[in-house]
């Protein structure tokens, strides 16, 4: 299977310039490919083709080091026909009953069966349920006349990008790949092993489509058991920090996870109701992921009943008390506010007739529901009634909120005098 030579071919064409595609696009230029980068965002593109970075990985300089290398974005799909490699890397949120929402992976196959030529390797890499490679993504390929494991490379191979991560990026982290045939396979892993250090071979499709499933499920089920453990330990009286903090102490057979407000992110909230919706197929529930799921998404109120007993004890109702929320986004030092649990924690604070105002020093104008909050610029000189950190960005942890008290910290981070810990 050989591609159709031409002298304007490219070596890699990304679609869907977020938080994966656009650090994938950046290994890769840098790996020596030539790659253009595909968008339906206009100001997205826009904003990359004048040297604006819009994810927290990837900042302006290197953007604009990425188009000195030759990298280039754009919203027409024709460069698709001169690519020799496709990758798609486009969001896959849950739909309004909680299960896969497919349609910006449909629309991107589709498009490339618009411009598909023999020889052509194409790879899913958006986080989606076992057999939608073959299932989905395979059939609208194939309305080009062209076959899957004959004419063209079909592969998955799931993203594992931590945003944030000062340690592990695209290149060094391993790749996983499952080809629909083991000539696809090789295929993708010859491609990635272009710019990536290791390259792990599945033997089809679903066990890298389920790999990626395993490894935010073990996650998600491990919060919520922690997060579950948070409530009663407090009613008995027992500092769930320090069993951890104690239980890290063996070195063989556990890994540390601890308690939030609630899980944020597009893996951890979502990629295992993917999961659950598989199983489901099948006649029967995930119990786990459902059971976890519950549990992680009642932190919110939880939090806010917590405050709510902090500040009886200063003699205050919630209603009417100023309430400033120090960290909106789902993990620290980022500005990434996907599926953030601050936002839970807000509507229930507002429902409940607080004053809501807050802090963070990656988000400068914060919505909820469309209604602004109030940001206030130095936390400490907020007057509020109450503080509740909720993202532990590195400032926080640096003391910077020492004047905040009374203080809830979600995350464990303080411990002094007027800091009450989840």
């Amino acid at each position: 299977m050989k591609s159709k030579g031409t002298e304007s071919s490219t070596d890699l064409a990304v679609i869907g310039l977020g938080y994966v595609g656009l650090p994938l696009a950046q290994a890769a230029v840098k790996g020596g490919l030539s790659v253009v980068g595909l968008d339906v965002n206009q100001r997205v593109v826009a904003d990359l083709d004048a040297g604006r970075s819009h994810v927290d990985d990837l900042s302006d300089a290197e953007v604009r080091e990425m188009l000195a290398l030759g990298f280039t974005a754009t919203t027409d799909p024709e460069v698709l026909a001169s690519a020799e490699t496709i990758v798609i890397c486009v969001p896959t949120p849950l739909s309004e009953t909680q299960g896969p929402n497919l349609t910006a992976v449909s629309a991107a196959a589709e498009t490339i069966a618009d411009h598909l030529r023999p020889g052509v390797l194409v790879v899913l890499e958006s986080t989606t349920y076992p057999g939608t490679t073959e299932e989905v993504v395979q059939p609208l390929l194939e309305k080009s006349g062209l076959i899957a494991g004959r004419d063209f490379h079909l592969a998955f191979s799931p993203e594992r990008v931590d945003p944030g991560n000062e340690t592990w990026g695209i290149v060094n982290t391993p790749k996983v790949v499952g080809g629909l045939t083991p000539t696809c396979t090789k295929a993708a892993a010859a491609f990635y092993g272009r710019f990536i250090d290791a390259v792990h071979r599945a033997s089809s499709p679903k066990e890298a489509e389920m790999a990626k499933l395993l490894e935010n499920t073990y996650r998600h089920v491990n919060i919520a058991l922690v997060n579950e453990m948070a409530v009663f330990c407090h009613d008995l009286g027992i500092d769930l920090w320090e069993a951890i903090s104690l239980a890290k102490t063996k070195p063989f057979g556990y890994q540390a996870f601890y308690p939030g407000p609630g899980v944020g992110g597009h893996c951890i909230p979502i990629d295992p109701n993917y999961l659950s919706y598989k199983v489901r197929t099948l006649g029967y529930p995930f119990r786990f992921v459902e059971l976890a799921g519950e549990i992680n998404n009642r932190m919110p109120e939880y939090v806010v009943n917590r405050g709510m007993r902090v500040l009886n004890e200063d003699r205050k109702a919630l209603a009417g008390a100023r309430v400033v929320l120090l960290g909106v986004t789902y993990k620290p030092d980022i500005a990434d506010e996907r599926e953030t649990p601050a936002a839970s924690v807000a509507r229930k604070l507002i429902a409940a007739g607080a004053e809501l105002a807050y802090h963070d020093p990656y988000v400068s104008d914060w919505r909820v529901d469309g209604r602004p909050v109030e940001r206030v610029a130095d936390p400490s000189g907020a007057e509020a009634d109450l503080y509740i950190l909720l993202t532990h960005h590195r400032e926080y942890v640096d003391s910077k909120v020492k004047g905040c008290r009374p203080l809830l910290d979600t995350r464990g981070i303080l411990e002094e005098e007027g800091v009450t810990r989840l």
